[in-house]
């Protein structure tokens, strides 16, 4: 069964690995790929088009969503790699953290908490409403960068 709308993720990344200054100055283009988990894997498979993703910097000291990319080319690979490219949008106007998040009310249950290794999290529209909320949304968002106080 097909499901009709936009899609949203997160994809997790160690800035020593891929960060998203290397995201911006790389043109803000990448295939991202490397993924090993099969459910990880499953969820790659799952992204259509057009589809956001919140870019996750992960790691002992930067566990925070630092900006959002968007799928430009659907799921691809062989042999076990798969792979989707992904296209920056725009850097969060505040870089959300994960303490912030696991104390916030209206994210209580995210996958992201319950699966804390797994390095491509499906997102409900509802969490990805909140997220950008606690960020005051994300540069190319359509959102004016003022005014925003909640």
């Amino acid at each position: 069964m097909a499901k009709i709308g936009r899609q949203y993720w997160l994809l997790k990344t160690e800035p020593g690995e891929w960060s998203w200054d290397d995201q911006a100055a790389n043109g803000g283009v990448t295939n991202w790929d490397g993924v090993k988990n099969k459910q990880a894997q499953k969820h790659m498979k799952s992204m259509k088009l057009d589809d956001l993703c919140f870019f996750y910097h992960s790691g002992p000291s930067s566990r925070r969503v630092v900006g959002v990319v968007i799928v430009i080319r659907e799921w691809y690979g062989e042999s076990g790699e798969v792979a989707v490219d992904v296209k920056e949008v725009g850097v969060m106007r505040r870089m959300v953290d994960l303490k912030e998040m696991k104390r916030d009310d209206g994210l209580k249950g995210w996958g992201l908490f319950r699966q804390p290794r797994l390095s491509v999290v499906p997102v409900s529209e509802n969490v990805w409403e909140r997220v950008c909320d606690l960020g005051g949304g994300f540069d190319g968002d359509g959102r004016e960068s003022e005014g925003l106080d909640d």
